[in-house]
């Protein structure tokens, strides 16, 4: 009777000890089943990472691949211009040709083109003063260098937005003062006390341009007028002339004697380029003896104007695992030497 009352005391069932041992099973199944989740989207995530890395890698050896072929191309037009016996850069040589896309073995493609950035207006030559642009007696007057001259007429050039020479000629001046050393503004220019003013306030750089997209701070710059820009122009170092036989239409417009701020009838400028296609200029006199251009153009036009170029821009594309990569490289090349001045996968 005692060891029967003692069972029941004690509540040692085989009932209840089987229930608790399947509520302790249902929890370390559920714990179990909880970690396997984690494990799984820690590997899913880990396996995804190391995917990626994988792929950027892969794409970015291609493409430094494509900046090599580039280089070799650049070489090879160095050595064919020493046997010609005026050396030229033109739209006809084997750099210039628009390449084709190139199968990749596993899949994808890689597809690269070269552009003359001496197409382009370099926006460090804005730098300096021209003479007589202080009167004896200190004051600003409003005179511009040949290269000042002829980006007031770029700016006038483009039909959206449609920039008066007013307009254009503050935007000069105000990219002038953000080039120059000092803090005192041009005519119409900007420097830090303007730039203080905004929000955020900020200064004005007071060195050459490293990158275009530097042009968005410039006082006056619109949205708008960069985009319209951004094409056109280039960031190299100071002094490098407009290659008379690769300059598109929109820079030839913008030649002219330091004097006339009018770009050149657009109609007249597209005769010009395509008499370049068709016959081509036999060297820098045969373009300039062009009725386009009066005696004083050309004479200022010779400081600005060349046939050889130096720096050129290479534009890649891979596409790897349906995975679309760009790089831009600036290409400078000296005599046989190339090398990458400056490359990104964004704006440069």
């Amino acid at each position: 009777m005692s060891y029967r009352r003692c069972k029941q005391a004690r509540g040692c069932s085989p009932r209840r000890q089987g229930g608790a041992a399947l509520v302790i099973a249902l929890l370390i199944f559920g714990l179990c089943a909880a970690l396997m989740v984690a494990m799984k989207s820690e590997f899913e995530l880990f396996y995804q990472r190391s995917s990626n890395t994988l792929l950027a890698e892969q794409s970015l050896a291609y493409l430094r691949g494509a900046e090599e072929l580039a280089a070799l191309a650049l070489k090879l037009d160095y050595d064919i211009d020493n046997n010609r016996q005026r050396p030229r850069d033109d739209l006809g040589e084997l750099w210039a040709q628009p390449s084709t896309p190139y199968p990749l073995d596993e899949g994808g493609m890689l597809q690269g083109h070269l552009e003359d950035l001496q197409g382009r207006f370099n926006l460090n030559n804005l730098q300096g003063n021209a003479p007589g642009e202080k009167d004896d007696d200190g004051r600003a007057s409003l005179r511009f260098t040949p290269q000042q001259a002829q980006f007031v007429r770029l700016l006038q050039s483009f039909e959206e937005p449609a920039l008066s020479r007013q307009e254009a000629i503050m935007v000069t001046q105000s990219l002038r003062d953000w080039l120059d050393a000092d803090s005192v503004p041009q005519a119409y220019g900007a420097e830090d006390d303007y730039y203080y003013a905004q929000t955020p306030s900020y200064r004005a750089a007071n060195r050459a341009l490293a990158s275009v997209s530097e042009l968005r701070a410039v006082a006056h710059v619109t949205p708008e007028l960069y985009l319209a820009l951004r094409p056109w122009v280039t960031v190299l170092p100071p002094g490098t002339k407009l290659n008379i036989h690769t300059a598109p239409a929109q820079l030839l417009r913008s030649l002219g004697s330091a004097d006339d701020l009018l770009p050149l009838p657009a109609d007249e400028v597209q005769a010009l380029v395509e008499l370049r296609q068709e016959v081509g200029f036999s060297d820098l006199n045969d373009f300039l003896d062009q009725p386009l251009f009066d005696s004083k153009a050309r004479e200022e036009l010779k400081t600005l104007l060349g046939e050889q170029s130096s720096y050129f821009l290479l534009t890649a594309v891979v596409e790897v695992a349906d995975r679309t990569t760009r790089l831009y490289s600036v290409l400078h090349r000296n005599q046989r030497r190339v090398e990458v001045l400056a490359r990104s996968t964004g704006e440069l």
